[in-house]
């Protein structure tokens, strides 16, 4: 098990020698601890260089991670375009409706939806692809559609596994009045218990796979004899059930998740089935199927490594020592470590027989190869089913769209298993601490752990330059600010982290607390003679006693009282201060996937820029939504040109006779080219002082009386207080009416109107 530490034990081979032919019976053990031991301390000039090399890795993690933290790579889908366009006002009836997106969608039946005024369907047949281009959706319209205003409502799945949705309208001949509502269609928001559990069966499926892939990596690359102790093993089942239980619970909630119907949807057998037909569908089907074998894998690990190891190891070092002590050879390791360690290296230390000494190296590794066979295979079937496991998340999410897919699949895999190495390493580590490893298995996986942050910052780097597409996104996206959140987690634990170093050079140095505490391996075999000593006699008379049940229950807790003291002795203040420290690490592992959740359901900053870029700067509307987040565009409408010297200002005074700071003031409305077709539109409120107010709700709108047209309502995006921007659609020139809603409180509100002459 500690091959890798021989080269530095033997060094100090002559000085243990010595120690057993000038030292009396009962020291050499620890003589021989304190000469282990005192290897590291050879090398401490190095450490200052070490911790350099360290110091600099975390100011390295911390900038990198400042560029854009390690969050996955995003690439929702947004609409683009639309034809009809938003608020388009049309001399004659479209035959289809058709929206264009930035990436691909998958379809349902009724992702596209189109309503009258009266909020009849009008659509006819199921939504497709226009002319087979994945990244659209077109449905078809019924004849003879009469005037007025329509609704057009759709939903769908972007190709990166996530629901999106929203609303428009357009008009025919002219605008009408609605019984539509677009804001309660505008949203594309699951229902609210359904996207929690949603939520949370997500993050149980990150921290499961972080712990089922940390905890076997733990076992197999710095602690093989963990495997045989039964908190690990509960460790180890408790992250596959977790995985198991939330895969399925993932499974059964995507589809009311992606159609915003309730929970007891949950159960509907043809949402499964449809969910199954997903890309995602078909990634949690693959990782049920990994898990089963995850399961085999899990016996196997437990039953080569849990298994009592021959004498060879155990009889090169322990019965070594217990030789020496007693002066009996090999006593010490007789029972455990079979006939390799009868005489142990004893008379190796004592006679200083080379070939004897070689005799007992080669049985050593002969005990040793068929353990080492079994970790070499079962590592590499951990390896591919770590891989195969993270591909179910990766192929499914972010990585799986975008740019440079060819490379983003390969490094999102390896995030994820670098993530899972260093986090549910930490969990391991505690279970290790609480069960008295000793400095050379912490020390290997601080190693590892250094490493894997390592893979970590460099696919973080990418992913995050891969979603965020530029530095403003950092601050004025969703998306940037969770990055941002996240890499003060990932400081915080990047800084605990390098505590967690501190306390284990301090257990390195220290050969009475480096050492790994063992079990007591003779517990079962000493209970007889343990009853006979505690029984006063009776045992010998005839035994009796320990025939009785009680008595033996009481014995049995004598000897688990006896074992946990053992146990706790062996947590001293540096082992329990390197526990507390890992304990706050891991903790804030926990905080990092919770916010790597929630990033894998923010807009992306890449995207949202592209979508911005392709509407000219034109108010945003409700396009489009991810999450519940507005983020649509003006679709296919054209953007407002402004004109110099043709702005438009009307002020209307208002007074809501309400009591509140904000009830009185003036509103100003400005508009150019304030013409026919599109006009760009701000509207500014102050109040009796000048200075912007704001209220809880404003409404702005245009009615042409001589046409019977409107009123047309104009949506407004807000652009600080008292200040918001939208854009007016005035088809006909005419005299226009302005009309402004101004509600101060619940119950103050007031409407002011102007003239306005459009051509």
């Amino acid at each position: 098990m500690l091959m890798g530490r021989t080269p530095k034990a033997r060094p100090v081979t002559a000085g243990r020698t010595t120690a057993r032919t000038t030292t009396t019976a009962g020291t050499t053990a620890p003589r021989a601890t304190t000469a282990l031991a005192t290897a590291p301390r050879a090398t401490a000039p190095r450490l200052p260089g070490r911790r350099i090399a360290g110091l600099l890795g975390v100011l390295g993690a911390v900038l990198a991670l400042l560029l854009g933290g390690a969050g996955p790579a995003s690439a929702h889908a947004a609409l683009q375009s639309t034809d009809p366009a938003q608020n388009a006002v049309l001399p004659a009836a479209p035959q289809a409706v058709t929206l264009t997106f930035s990436e691909a969608v998958s379809l349902s039946s009724d992702s596209v939806r189109v309503l009258d005024p009266a909020g009849r369907a009008v659509d006819s047949g199921s939504p497709a692809h226009a002319d087979g281009k994945d990244d659209t959706a077109r449905v078809g319209l019924g004849s003879g559609l009469a005037n007025g205003t329509y609704t057009v409502a759709w939903r769908a799945v972007s190709e990166d596994s996530h629901p999106i949705g929203g609303a428009f309208t357009f008009s025919i001949g002219a605008p009408s009045a609605t019984t539509v509502s677009t804001t309660a269609l505008q949203s594309a928001e699951a229902d609210s218990l359904v996207a929690a559990l949603y939520g949370t069966g997500r993050t149980v499926a990150y921290a499961a796979f972080a712990l089922l892939v940390g905890a076997a990596g733990f076992v197999l690359l710095c602690w093989p004899a963990g495997a045989s102790r039964r908190p690990v093993q509960r460790l180890l089942m408790t992250g596959w059930v977790a995985l198991l239980v939330s895969t399925v619970a993932v499974l059964m909630l995507r589809g009311p998740y992606e159609r915003g119907s309730g929970v007891g949807k949950a159960f509907d057998l043809s949402l499964v089935r449809a969910t199954l037909d997903e890309r995602i569908g078909t990634a949690l089907a693959a990782r049920l199927l990994l898990l089963a074998a995850s399961g085999v894998f899990l016996s196997l690990l437990v039953g080569q490594l849990g298994l009592p190891q021959g004498g060879g190891a155990k009889a090169a070092t322990g019965g070594g020592a217990g030789t020496a002590g007693s002066g009996k050879p090999g006593s010490g390791t007789a029972g455990s470590g079979g006939a390799g360690g009868t005489t142990g290296t004893g008379r190796a230390g004592t006679d200083g027989d080379p070939e004897e000494a070689e005799l007992r190296e080669l049985e050593r590794r002969a005990a040793e190869r068929p353990q080492r066979e079994a970790r070499l295979g079962l590592g590499v079937a951990g390896l591919v089913l770590a891989v195969a496991l993270s591909a179910t998340w990766v192929g499914a999410d972010h990585a799986s769209v975008g740019i440079q897919v060819w490379l983003a699949l390969p490094l999102g895999m390896l995030h994820l298993v670098a993530m899972a190495l260093w986090l549910g390493g930490l969990a391991a580590m505690l279970v290790g601490l609480r069960e008295g490893i000793g400095a050379e298995v912490a020390n290997r996986f601080s190693k590892i752990a250094f490493g894997a942050v390592l893979v970590l910052v460099g696919t973080g780097v990418y992913q995050s330059w891969r979603g965020l597409g530029s530095w403003g996104a950092l601050t004025g996206t969703d998306y940037g600010r969770l990055l941002l959140v996240k890499t003060g987690c990932v400081i915080a634990m990047l800084g605990v982290a390098w505590m967690s170093r501190t306390w284990l050079a301090r257990l390195r140095a220290a050969p009475e607390e480096a050492a790994e505490v063992a079990p007591e391996p003779v517990a079962v075999a000493a209970a007889p003679v343990s009853a006979a000593d505690t029984s006063s006699g009776s045992a010998e008379a005839g035994g009796t006693d320990t025939e009785d049940p009680v008595r033996r229950a009481q014995l049995a807790r004598q000897r688990a009282a006896r074992a946990n003291a053992d146990r706790a002795r062996g947590l001293t203040p540096t082992r329990a201060g390197l526990r507390r420290s890992v304990l706050v690490e891991a903790a804030a592992a926990v905080a990092v996937l919770v916010v790597t959740t929630l990033l894998t359901n923010a807009p992306p900053g890449r995207v949202a820029g592209e979508v911005a870029a392709a509407a000219n700067g034109a108010a945003t509307t409700s396009g489009g939504t991810s999450g519940g987040t507005t983020g649509g565009t003006t679709g296919g409408a054209p953007a407002p040109q402004t004109v110099p010297g043709r702005t438009v200002e009307l002020k209307l005074p208002y007074d809501t006779k309400g009591r509140t700071p904000n009830a009185k003031g003036t509103a100003t409305v400005t508009l150019n080219p304030a013409g026919t077709g599109s006009n760009e539109v701000h509207l500014k409120l102050d109040g009796a002082d000048g200075s912007p107010v704001e209220v809880p709700e404003v409404e702005l709108a245009f009615t042409l009386p001589d046409r019977d047209l409107g009123p047309l309502t104009v949506p407004l995006t807000a652009e600080g207080t008292g200040r918001w921007t939208g854009t007016a659609q005035l088809p006909l020139a005419g005299n226009w009416v302005v009309s402004v809603v101004i509600r101060s409180s619940d119950i103050d509100q007031t409407t002011e109107i102007k003239q306005l002459k459009i051509g």
